[in-house]
């Protein structure tokens, strides 16, 4: 039998104003707290610019979403944690471009194999290795130092497992990486087609992985989404938040 699937909530702009209220007393508090010698602890202002490297606070997507707005911004962002080259926007056609094109070659302490992206996913990259897969490696007692790829860049179509769509992919705007593997700094590595369905820390790395690009990207879906996904996740950097 199919699980049945639970009844999505439904937030009211009463009450997102409301918790938008209780955020703004609680800064409030805490600026009028804060003497005039004594710096605000690393990423509770929310008017500062973000660092890759500043703890997850309830500022931090924010912050983030401040940083993808502008191009500039967002370059500006990723110097203190990636490895990349700018390059000029790239226009194939109205429906397949790279704008704020970067050609990126590492993330942290994780290298990439150079990659030709948008600025947003490099960026959100860095979050989740910042803030996910090098926490998720430490479990494993081990430090992450390679992330695998199979692309970024690709003018065309979503596919499903019926065929075409006849709508463009995320892909043709390089608006979304997909994933297949991560190397460590103990010679070790996991892949997606090969550990997904194991029973052993490397799936539980995998997992941890996934649930962590949730974080950090707007669509994440990986082999639990359909058999299309076996061997990688498919991220994105724009979507309805579904993680799968």
């Amino acid at each position: 039998m199919a699980d049945e699937k639970k009844p999505k909530k439904r937030v009211s702009l009463a009450g997102v104003l409301l918790r938008l209220g209780f955020a703004a007393i609680f800064w409030a508090l805490i600026w009028v707290g804060v003497d005039a010698d004594r710096a605000i602890p690393a990423g509770w202002n929310p008017l500062a610019p973000l660092r890759v490297s500043d703890p997850v606070t309830p500022f931090t997507q924010w912050r983030l979403r401040q940083a993808l707005a502008d191009p500039q911004t967002c370059i500006a962002t990723l110097a203190e944690a990636g490895r990349f080259d700018v390059m000029d926007d790239f226009e194939a056609s109205p429906q397949c471009h790279i704008r704020g094109r970067v050609d990126l070659a590492g993330v942290g302490r994780a290298r990439i194999r150079p990659l030709e992206t948008r600025c947003a996913i490099a960026l959100r990259m860095a979050m989740w290795e910042q803030h996910s897969l090098q926490p998720a490696a430490a479990d494993l007692g081990t430090t992450l130092s390679g992330i695998d790829h199979i692309g970024s860049y690709n003018c065309r179509e979503i596919r499903t497992t019926s065929g075409g769509t006849g709508r463009m992919s995320s892909h043709a705007t390089a608006d979304a990486i997909d994933i297949s593997g991560f190397r460590f700094a103990d010679g070790s590595d996991v892949r997606l087609i090969r550990d997904w369905d194991a029973d052993d820390g490397k799936a539980a790395f995998l997992r941890a992985a996934r649930d962590g690009a949730c974080d950090w990207f707007r669509q994440t879906l990986s082999p639990d989404y359909n058999a299309l996904h076996a061997d990688h996740f498919h991220l994105q950097s724009r979507g309805w938040g579904t993680c799968r």
